[in-house]
Order: structure tokens, then sequence, then C-alpha cells
């Protein structure tokens, strides 16, 4: 029973809840898009007027972890935050219809 018990606290912690936080921080990342208006090519915002830039190693080391910028690296991937060449960035409000449907 306490072996069964201890591998479900397991799997929680290695799949359920990474998840998770990886699903939150990625509707953070879209509402900090919404929110500086960051929707096409012509209002795009660079990653340090969002505020989406990962945190030096020193600040790092004394703080809780920030998952918002490892979640803009995959809608960067999904191709549903785009770049332009002048390496602004703006979410492409088209392209959310493609991610799988979760709950908030």
């Amino acid at each position: 029973m306490l072996v069964l018990i201890l591998t479900g606290l397991f799997v929680i912690l290695l799949v359920v809840l990474p998840t998770a936080i990886n699903r939150h921080a990625a509707l953070q990342v879209i509402s900090i898009f919404r929110e500086h208006r960051a929707l096409c090519r012509d209002s795009a915002k660079t990653i340090d007027e969002l505020g989406l830039r990962q945190a030096g190693f020193g600040k790092r080391l004394v703080s809780f972890r920030d998952y918002k910028p490892q979640a803009l690296r995959g809608l960067i991937r999904a191709d549903i935050v785009q770049m332009t060449a002048e390496d602004k960035l703006f979410l492409a409000e088209d392209k959310i219809a493609t991610l799988r449907p979760f709950k908030r």
C-alpha cells in the first residue's frame, strides 16, 4: 500500500506538476502580449519591453524559478509567438486556436 502511494506521489511530482506549471506560464505569456497589445507585426515589442527576458544567474540563485521564458520559447516553436526581422515579438492570435484545449 505504501509503495502504491509513493508511486502515485512520484508520478504527480514528475509529470502532472510540471505540465500544470508550463500551461500556467504559457497563459501568463499570452496575457503579457495582450496587455502590451503586441498582436501584429506593427505593434511587436522586444523581449525586454515585454519583461520576458530570463533573469541573470545571480537573480535565479536567490529567487523562485520563472517559467515564462521557457513557455515563450515553446510558443515561438509552435509559431504562436512570431518574430519580426528586427527581433521583435508579437502574438499570432489566429494560431492560438491550434493549441490543445486545456482548463484555466
